[in-house]
């Protein structure tokens, strides 16, 4: 018996989260089009993660949640981003690499810390080995906590941040 009542409740909080996610999937496409033309093209930065927030990244790309049918892809190079995607905390290796992705960002860029370490409220905070979160090093204009946030807080991140940039 309890084993079918918890079939049926994830069952429920399955179908609760597809109505969620086709109505941010309707957001996206209609945000994207008109913020950045045809694509948002992001390049992901691991300043000392735990991997855990590239593993939830991956899952975007997925079937289910497939987000590269609106235009937002992964690109090898901060060269050719419009978004750098920080995650981890800061450790003292990566100050100057972190750096130099920010300054080879064309502008307009902006930049998102992912996961409760990039954000400054992770379990390495204090830690000796890390400058703290990415705030500390280059200006961040979306965070996005979560100890990993799952694929549905990060698309919601990045409709923030698409709403940060049409009010500007």
């Amino acid at each position: 018996m309890n084993k079918l009542i918890f079939q049926t409740m994830k069952v429920i909080k399955k179908f609760k989260d597809d109505e969620e996610l086709k109505k941010l999937h309707f957001e996206l496409k209609g945000s994207i089009s008109s913020v950045f033309g045809r694509s948002i093209a992001i390049r992901e930065v691991d300043t000392g993660s735990d991997g855990s927030p590239e593993i939830e990244l991956v899952n975007l790309t997925n079937p289910y949640y497939d987000i590269e049918q609106y235009g937002i892809t992964f690109v090898a190079s901060p060269r050719h981003a419009d978004v750098l995607l920080v995650t981890g905390p800061v450790t003292h290796n990566m100050v100057n690499p972190l750096r130099k992705a920010y300054e080879a960002t064309p502008s307009p860029k902006w930049v998102i810390a992912l996961g409760d370490d990039a954000c400054g409220s992770g379990i390495f905070k204090d830690s000796y080995a890390v400058i703290g979160s990415v705030d500390k090093v280059i200006p961040v204009d979306i965070k996005i906590p979560g100890n990993p946030p799952p694929p549905i807080e990060i698309i919601k991140g990045l409709l923030e941040l698409i709403r940060k940039i049409e009010q500007e």
